[in-house]
């Protein structure tokens, strides 16, 4: 049986005109709501085994507030260029290229692309993700590269618990 999070990256900022979009900056809300869910989910859910995140300032932030909060060391998270995609084609290729000793895992993404696979792969349907939201499924195959429709067992979004 496989775990999988997926968490779009917190709010982030557009007030910087001459940034580029993979550089923007988390909003101080997002950053709250990080703190926010990632404490909260650090009591519910059991450490996942290896946390990834997109190489975009935003998720990568996203995911350090996430690490701290769980435990999980800085020196051991995983950063993917090609998840900084707004098409679910690298988040899977991510998810089915996991190894096979992560029983679970956690995913910092973007907008579109966690939409589509959330809908493809889990069993509830969501018709968006907001910024900061989380969605956990459960796979029963043994292997990730296997998985097929799973089962939706988490979903989190800042807005539940402001």
């Amino acid at each position: 049986m496989k775990t999988l999070y997926i968490v779009r990256h917190a709010k982030s900022s557009w007030s910087y005109d001459s940034v580029k979009d993979i550089d923007r900056p988390l909003k101080e809300r997002g950053i709250n709501d990080a703190h926010l869910l990632s404490k909260i989910l650090a009591k519910r859910i059991e450490k996942p085994d290896v946390f990834i995140s997109s190489s975009a300032n935003r998720a990568l932030h996203t995911s350090v507030i996430f690490c701290e909060n769980f435990g999980y060391p800085l020196s051991t998270l995983q950063i993917k260029k090609q998840l900084y995609s707004f098409s679910d084609g690298y988040l899977v290729k991510t998810v089915k290229a996991l190894d096979d000793s992560f029983s679970s895992a956690i995913i910092f993404s973007h907008d579109h692309g966690i939409n589509t696979f959330v809908n493809k792969f889990g069993s509830q349907p969501i018709a968006h993700v907001p910024t900061c939201g989380v969605i956990g499924i459960q796979f029963s195959e043994k292997h990730w590269k296997n998985i097929k429709k799973g089962n939706t067992i988490l979903v989190e979004f800042p807005k539940h618990h402001r």
